[in-house]
């Protein structure tokens, strides 16, 4: 028993002695220390540089004192922004670094310019496919297939250059220079993770902007098959097309899209291709109607439409795109080409109710033709203002759009007395007229950075009118100089898809 006793003293005595300091030392803290070590220490913040605070605490089982290491309170230091340095402002296409893009804006672009070729192909073969007659179906078909071949080929090789970079000298305002032909500096280095890019885009690489542009060469020559269909010959078209890229379509565009181009200057404000596209595609197909004269018994026969199903699904294909058309001319996924989408839906609902409404007035009945040319009226107008209008504008540019485009078929042609086979001037022309004009009117300064001007609206519209005609003029006597323009009257009895291809629409 003596020694049962002696061991307990024993256990306890080594308890107080060594045991309960080091149960002291390791103790929970107290609820306000444990609250303080707990904060957050940002990544940024250094290491503490001062001692640790020494806080009493009692040790329950002794009543001895025993101090418990706690770190100071952290005071949170504001995080360092780096000052980024001045965006550098191009005036040329250059190499930037590749991680300086938008990749938003690149997906965007990269739909957008696949949504304006669909306008083409197979958009504009199916809507003019369907007017002509049925002996000449596969030829427009075969000239806006092969418009779209030769101008890529051109726009590659010389067209984008002297479009869309800066021209020099005296010129320099009219004509860009020779640095892109051929593309040649539309590079991408992975190595050095450096992209070429447009001055007028910089945040899309360059060959994403080239593209764009290409795919708006290639409908604005397309829409010009439609004033000489069933009668110029193929071989004819190729030559025109070619030399009519080149000296007509790209200059104007350098005019109006390249910062250096004298109407650029001058503050003619085109979003999407108003004077670029529909004004120079109007004025180029009315002359080549005047050129080519009438069709074989235009005025005393019917002429009546292969099928307008495919016309009206060529129509819809030009509603689709055109959001790629529109929308897209603001090169980026923003609010801007939100906005120019749905200005850009509007006009076209609006001009089909328009001219729906004036045919009904006047021949009593409203047609399925003058629906899609409608729709086609409303989207030509709106085109220059898109990026520049608020919706409730829309409504006004395809209400009256679809009145004028309607008079510019019917009233208009009659009065020029020149047979525009399937009214590129009088739904182009006009529409693009009545579009830039109102862009005058109604553009926002908050969207476009500049007052709109009727007046100066007007002098771009009268350049583009008038170079547009002497140089398509031009071009055809070029043109006639190598092949004859026409085909002869018994090919044309026959119909140009035997005569010019040696094929026949199936049954």
């Amino acid at each position: 028993m003596y020694h049962g006793k002696q061991s307990i003293a024993w256990a306890l005595g080594f308890w107080l002695t060594v045991m309960a300091p080091v149960h002291a030392q390791t103790a929970p803290a107290a609820p306000a220390a444990v609250t303080q070590a707990s904060q957050p220490v940002p990544d940024t913040a250094p290491p503490p540089s001062v001692p640790l605070a020494a806080t009493p605490a009692s040790s329950a089982s002794s009543g001895a004192s025993a101090v418990v290491a706690m770190p100071p309170a952290v005071v949170p230091t504001p995080p360092v922004v780096a000052t980024p340095p001045p965006a550098v402002v191009l005036t040329q296409p250059s190499l930037v670094r590749a991680d300086s893009l938008n990749g938003a804006d690149t997906a965007w672009m990269l739909m957008a310019t696949a949504l304006v070729l669909l306008m083409t192909l197979p958009g504009i073969a199916l809507f003019y496919g369907g007017m002509v007659r049925r002996k000449s179906v596969l030829n427009v078909m075969a000239c806006v297939l092969a418009t779209c071949a030769i101008v890529s080929l051109l726009w590659f090789a010389v067209g984008y250059s002297i479009a869309f970079t800066p021209g020099s000298g005296a010129l320099g305002p009219y004509l860009g220079g020779t640095g892109r032909l051929w593309f040649a500096g539309l590079d991408y280095v992975k190595d050095a993770q450096q992209v070429a890019v447009s001055h007028i885009a910089p945040n899309i690489p360059e060959s994403v902007y080239a593209m764009f542009q290409l795919s708006f060469a290639i409908i604005t020559a397309a829409l010009v098959v439609g004033a000489f269909v069933e009668r110029m010959r193929f071989s004819a078209t190729l030559i025109f097309m070619a030399l009519w890229t080149l000296l007509v379509y790209a200059p104007i565009a350098h005019w109006v899209w390249e910062p250096s181009g004298w109407l650029a200057r001058l503050g003619t404000l085109d979003f999407a291709g108003g004077s670029v596209v529909h004004i120079n595609a109007g004025m180029a197909g009315l002359v080549c109607a005047y050129a080519l004269g009438s069709r074989r018994g235009y005025g005393r026969e019917a002429f009546s439409p292969f099928n307008l199903g495919l016309t009206m699904a060529g129509a819809g294909l030009l509603w689709v795109g055109w959001f790629g058309f529109n929308a897209g001319s603001a090169v980026a996924a923003d609010g801007r080409a939100g906005l120019a989408m749905t200005v850009t839906h509007i006009a076209a609902a609006a001009g089909a109710l328009s001219w729906m409404a004036a045919e009904w007035v006047t021949r009593g009945r409203p047609s399925l033709l003058g629906l899609c040319s409608g729709v086609v009226a409303g989207l030509v107008a709106i085109t220059p203002a898109a990026g520049y209008v608020q919706p409730s504008a829309a409504v006004v540019f395809g209400m009256v759009a679809g009145v004028a485009c309607y008079w510019g078929a019917t009233g208009l042609k009659r009065l020029l007395r020149a047979d525009d086979s399937l009214d590129v001037f009088g739904v182009h022309g006009v529409g693009g007229i009545v579009g830039s004009l109102l862009t005058g009117v109604f553009a926002s300064k908050s969207l476009a950075g500049v007052e709109g001007s009727v007046l100066t609206q007007l002098i771009g519209a009268g350049a583009v009118m008038l170079y547009s005609l002497l140089m398509t003029a031009l071009v055809l006597w070029i043109t006639s100089l190598c092949v004859s323009l026409r085909v002869s009257e018994a090919d044309e009895i026959e119909g140009l898809d035997i005569t010019q291809h040696a094929e026949r629409l199936g049954t």
